[in-house]
């Protein structure tokens, strides 16, 4: 565990990445497969039905086993697909499972557009999201571009709309003691490692954000 003493978030973002860039290739088809092992027969997954993941980029844990394994099992599946304008802005499109994708802007692979096939954020079931660190009580630290935080705004305005279910995916070594949250950062009901769980119920308690129900519908 790093701790974060001292260090800016642009210095610990440096790093972490550096530690997830450097795991070769068969530590990250390890994780992957110990990702996996995790989430798949787990009751949050394997009830809800809506699910929104993302293509791994810049040693990023790699869901796509999971990915996989909804699209079996019947599940509507959704990737990030990034606005041409506002710029800002990012959206959420269901995937079919061999469909042509392309590079966006930061050269990551997403599906071609399509309005008819997006989903407003607050309606899908979970959403598992990559992150560049993590803290044991949900904090997240992202990229930096802000467009999970955005997407995701409409919580801090409506306390009781919990979905959908917020699940941080990351390597064991991504793991921090303590993240500052910006008043815009949005926080996770967990982080799930190859390695462990970490629910973030005290966080979450505190700022009375801890929800009974979290495939249920928004109160």
């Amino acid at each position: 565990m790093i701790e974060t003493a001292g260090l800016s978030r642009a210095q610990l973002r440096r790093l972490l990445r550096e530690r997830r860039r450097a795991l070769a290739p068969r530590r990250q088809r390890q994780a992957a497969r110990r990702l996996y092992r995790q989430l798949a027969q787990h009751p949050l997954f394997r009830r809800c039905r809506h699910v929104a993941l993302y293509l791994p980029n810049d040693g990023e844990i790699d869901p796509g086993l999971l990915l996989e394994a909804a699209q079996r099992r019947g599940k509507a599946t959704y990737l990030p697909v990034l606005n041409a304008w506002p710029a800002t802005r990012m959206v959420f499109q269901r995937i079919h499972p061999g469909e042509p994708l392309r590079l966006n802007r930061f050269r990551i692979r997403e599906p071609w557009p399509n309005r008819a096939r997006q989903r407003k954020v607050w309606t899908l079931d979970l959403l598992l999201m990559p992150l560049v660190g993590f803290d044991p009580e949900g904090g997240r630290l992202g990229m930096g571009g802000g467009f999970y935080d955005r997407s995701l705004a409409y919580r801090a305005r409506h306390r009781y709309c919990r979905k959908p279910v917020l699940l941080g995916l990351a390597h064991e070594c991504q793991k921090v003691d303590r993240l500052a949250l910006a008043s815009w950062d949005v926080p996770l009901e967990a982080t799930v490692t190859d390695r462990a769980w970490y629910a973030a119920g005290r966080r979450m308690a505190r700022q009375g954000q801890l929800h009974r129900n979290p495939c249920g519908a928004c109160e």
